[in-house]
């Protein structure tokens, strides 16, 4: 499953803890990348991350909690 990660609403968003959410959530990521998307979103520009579909309603949950808007493209 694609998901386009677009903005974080968060008054203090945590930027290690969305680092770590993103590499545990995506199929294939290593952490410098992991840390780059956090980068971008955290600029206002929405990233795409893959997401295996068993893990696909515990992504979906960690990115509610971290306040993560994201939309679903496949």
């Amino acid at each position: 499953m694609q998901l386009n990660l677009l903005s974080c609403d968060a008054q203090r968003p945590d930027k290690r803890a969305i680092t770590k959410c993103i590499l545990e959530i995506s199929s294939n990521m290593n952490p410098s990348l992991a840390y780059e998307l956090t980068e971008i979103l955290m600029e206002g520009d929405s990233v795409e991350v893959e997401v295996e579909n068993k893990n696909s309603g515990s992504a979906l949950r960690a990115l509610r909690k971290l306040r993560i808007d994201y939309d679903i493209l496949d």
